[in-house]
């Protein structure tokens, strides 16, 4: 499950136990309630950072919670469910009034990698985990708003293309260079406090939560009309 506390003006968002952090239902409304509750007690200067427990960020979908349904249609059944429900846990990441740091101490794969991509900002360790996006390997198309993430937040064709069509499995110091992640580091300890002194540095800033939402929305036009997030015009109180 996942826990949410808070130091300072510094959310900590940490998806817990020693599990590979699979996206169901049950993690997946928690995810959205832990938001709403981020975004209800946000004030200027207030930043998430999130993390996770264990070896892995999070493995995507909890297949085995699809393949329990009982018949394969009851599986694909559940495993659609899943697509639908985790869209509106990236349209809340997409319209937070704060900035939003992922700190990937472990691998983020499919669904996971999307999670992590949802935000702002990702730290990834060097020596362990990858970055893999697995739908091709096992027979199935990418969902709309996981394609329109994909092409907003990675620029290189090449990169989307190993990504996606040679499903590479990509560490840390390459991410970096395929402009996936914005720092590679040798450790999780080392991973979390670059996540943090970046959100020390950010919340300096006090920006307006609208203004920093709004501003974010119109950065990927594609991928929040897919996500119904509509524009809202935002003016300062006084100038």
């Amino acid at each position: 499950m996942c826990t949410l506390e808070k130091t300072g003006n510094i959310f900590y968002l940490t998806l817990t136990g020693d599990d590979e952090h699979r996206l169901n239902p049950t993690l997946i409304a928690t995810l959205r309630s832990t938001l709403a509750q981020v975004k209800s007690q946000s004030v200027k200067g207030s930043v998430l950072i999130t993390k996770a427990d264990g070896r892995f960020f999070s493995n995507g979908f909890d297949l085995k919670y699809a393949q329990a349904g009982g018949s394969a249609k009851a599986s694909i059944d559940r495993l659609r469910n899943m697509v639908d429900l985790l869209k509106p846990v990236v349209a809340d990441f997409m319209s937070l009034p704060i900035p939003t740091i992922a700190a990937v101490t472990g691998h983020a794969a499919a669904a996971g990698l999307l999670l992590a991509m949802s935000h702002d900002y990702i730290m990834m360790r060097s020596d362990k985990g990858v970055l893999y996006m697995s739908e091709l390997d096992i027979g199935m198309t990418l969902p709309d708003y996981f394609t329109a993430m994909i092409r907003s937040k990675i620029g290189s064709a090449v990169a989307r293309r190993d990504l996606v069509l040679k499903t590479s499995k990509i560490r840390g110091e390459d991410a970096v260079r395929m402009g996936m992640v914005d720092s590679a580091h040798g450790t999780a300890e080392e991973t979390v406090d670059a996540a943090v002194q970046l959100a020390e540095e950010l919340g300096k800033k006090r920006w307006d939560g609208k203004a920093y939402a709004e501003i974010r929305k119109s950065l990927f036009p594609e991928l929040c009309g897919i996500l119904g997030l509509k524009d809202v015009e935002v003016l300062p109180s006084h100038l």
